[in-house]
This record gives structure tokens, C-alpha cells and sequence, in this order.
């Protein structure tokens, strides 16, 4: 099992961490997020008063009878000038409009699934109050392309009980860009959609991604219990900085969905130990990075901004430290994050936001 362990931080350090050549540039969260952030195809709001609100209240709620919880001070980043909440109360309860959260993963996420062991707890949670969620079955080595045919499937696979849009496409990390691409492609699916998330996404692409070729990120395939192959060699590209400014430049978002922002910028602090070489590489050119990504390139241009999440790029996402106890003590470190609860808190905002959207419509 040790040689596992060896193998899983040797891989990964080659395909994720560079090597600073000098001093990173200071983290500080004295910036303002709406004058850094891209405005293309026109600005988003900023709703993180809001969102703090909603994530709050469900931390408090659950303080009790969820893992890994945080006070929300510190699983939220506060970068000023954060806008004040609305002082609206938070329902709960289980909701009356039924939402099913599709979560299309990032790079690799097949080449590492059986070796994570994931619980389903998350799912379990969100039941509990009336939602539904689902990962879509995307290639971890394949293009975006490729996975929107996967996104556009799962989406029209689904059963439907509301004549109204239903889904939420949430995407972790590149997933994000393989949502972008579906949507583009396949338009049959829009009046499915309610909402597009991005968590951690690489919507501007990554620095890191310049250094990398192919044939590096293939070498995931060769993971103890992988079932990733390489599909069309277009990962790297997909999300090369270059890349990602042309699509952004002529792709504007499709009409009628709700978009959304979630963006992780930990404190120094909070970067698991294997993640620290990439996350002071990146810190060359903005300290306010998760490891694989700058914060302003995580934003969705034109999408509502929910938050900044005290959390590298793997914390909110991919649970190492609670089924691999040994490789969270000595590489992933910083890996515990209170996700059932900020899933819990996104799809209540969101369920909001439809509500009364709906509640418009019925004028």
C-alpha cells in the first residue's frame, strides 16, 4: 500500500508542481474582486453577501452531524470590499422545487476514482432536503469535446417531473470549461438547465498547463486501479491560457441559464503540502492562486460571483484525507473542507434564485 502512497505523490508532483525560481509575490486580501475580474460579454453580480448568508446559516445548522466542519470565517475568504448580506432568512427545510445537481469532474478524475473510495455523502446530504446529484461519467484524459457529448447524454438521460428547467451544471475545475463546450455544442440541452457553476474552474486556463505536454498527463493512466485511457490528446490544450482567451472572446454564455462563481484562494496556510511547489510558481505572478489556478481565471465572465473559498484546488472537491488517512497526514495535509454543508448552502441559493424567477414568470 506504502508503494501506492509513493507512486500517487511522485505522479502527481511531476504533472502539478513547478519549481519557483524566486520569491513568490505576498498573498493579500486587500484587492477588489469586480476590478480584477474579466467583464467579457458583460459583468456578473456580486452576490457573496448573499452566499455568506446562506453558507453560514447551513454551517451552523450542521455543525453537529456533518465532517470537517469550519467556522465561516474561515471557510470563506472575506476579499475587500465584500458587499453586505440582504438580512433575508435562510429556509432549511426541504425545498419545494426539486433540483438535481450534475457534477462533471476535472483532469484524471477516472484515473484516480477507485483508489479514492469516495462515499457517497454528499448525495446522501442533499436527499435529505429534496435534492438530487449525480457526477456525468467524463473521460479524465479526454478533450472537451469529447466530454460535452458525455455532458449533452447525461443531460437528456435524465428523468424530468418539472416541465421547467431542472439541472444544475456544476464543473470542478476543467470540468467547468467541458460545460462551457457543451453548451455550445448542444443547445438541445439549454431548457434543461437551470444553472451553470463554476468551482475552481479553468475558465482562463492555467500557467501551469505551458509547461506540460501530453504525454506527461498521460502517464496517469499508469495509476494503481486507473480506468482512464487517453481519448483524443486535447487536455493540455483545452486549457492552455491562449486557449481559453479565444473561446472566451467568441463565445458568449447562451441566454436564459443563471450562472455562478465559485472561486477557491486559500491563505498560504490552508495549501496541502503536495501542492505547495504549484501554488508558489503561480504565486510568480499572483499569490492569490489554489495551487493549479490564479483566482482571476477562475472566474465565469457574466456569472453571478458567490464566493471565495478558503481552500486549495483540491479541498473542495476531491476528499483524499478522509479514505486515505496516511497520504492526508503526509502530502494532502490540508484537505478537510466542510462540502456537504457549501453544496448544501450553493443548491439553496440557487433553489432561491429559481423560486423567485419562477415566481416572475407567474406574474
Amino acid at each position: 500500500m506504502m508503494q501506492r502512497y509513493v507512486i500517487f505523490g511522485t505522479l502527481v508532483a511531476v504533472l502539478l508542481a513547478g519549481c519557483a525560481s524566486a520569491p513568490p509575490l505576498p498573498h493579500t486580501l486587500n484587492v477588489d474582486p469586480q476590478i480584477r475580474l474579466p467583464a467579457a460579454h458583460g459583468a456578473g453580480q456580486d452576490r457573496r453577501g448573499r452566499f455568506r448568508e446562506v453558507f453560514c446559516a447551513v454551517l451552523d445548522a450542521r455543525k453537529d452531524v456533518l465532517p470537517d466542519h469550519r467556522a465561516c470565517d474561515l471557510a470563506l475568504t472575506r476579499l475587500a470590499p465584500e458587499p453586505p448580506g440582504t438580512g433575508a432568512g435562510v429556509e432549511l427545510g426541504t425545498v419545494q422545487r426539486k433540483l438535481t445537481l450534475l457534477f462533471v469532474p476535472g483532469v484524471g478524475w477516472d484515473c484516480f476514482a477507485d483508489w479514492l473510495a469516495m462515499e457517497d455523502t454528499i448525495p446522501r446530504h442533499l436527499g435529505q432536503f429534496g435534492f438530487d446529484m449525480r457526477t456525468v461519467p467524463i473521460d479524465g484524459l479526454g478533450s472537451s469535446a469529447s466530454n460535452a457529448t458525455r455532458i449533452r447524454d447525461s443531460v437528456l438521460g435524465m428523468p424530468r417531473d418539472d416541465p421547467g428547467p431542472d439541472l444544475v451544471l456544476m464543473g470542478y475545475s476543467k470540468g467547468a470549461v467541458d460545460i462551457q463546450v457543451a453548451l455550445e455544442r448542444h443547445p438541445e440541452i439549454h431548457h434543461r438547465v437551470a444553472a451553470v457553476v463554476s468551482l475552481a474552474g479553468v475558465i482562463g486556463g492555467s500557467p501551469l498547463a505551458e509547461e506540460m505536454g501530453e504525454d506527461e498527463l498521460d502517464m496517469l493512466q499508469h495509476f494503481p486501479g486507473a480506468r482512464c485511457a487517453p481519448v483524443d490528446g486535447g487536455v493540455i490544450n483545452d486549457i492552455r491560457p491562449a486557449t481559453r482567451r479565444a473561446w472566451l472572446d467568441s463565445h458568449p454564455l447562451p441566454p436564459g441559464i443563471a450562472y455562478y462563481s465559485l472561486i477557491t484562494v486559500p491563505a498560504p496556510g490552508q495549501v496541502s503540502r503536495l501542492l505547495r511547489s504549484s501554488y508558489r510558481t503561480l504565486a510568480l505572478t499572483d499569490a492569490n492562486n489554489d495551487s493549479q489556478v490564479i483566482l482571476v481565471d477562475q472566474y465565469l465572465p457574466g456569472s453571478a460571483l458567490l464566493g471565495f473559498l478558503n481552500a486549495d484546488h483540491w479541498a473542495v472537491a476531491v476528499p483524499i484525507a478522509r479514505t486515505h488517512g496516511m497520504v492526508g497526514t503526509l502530502l494532502v495535509n490540508r484537505n478537510a473542507y466542510p462540502r456537504e454543508a457549501l453544496y448544501e448552502a450553493l443548491m439553496r441559493l440557487i433553489a432561491e434564485d429559481v423560486r423567485q424567477a419562477d415566481t416572475r414568470l407567474a406574474r
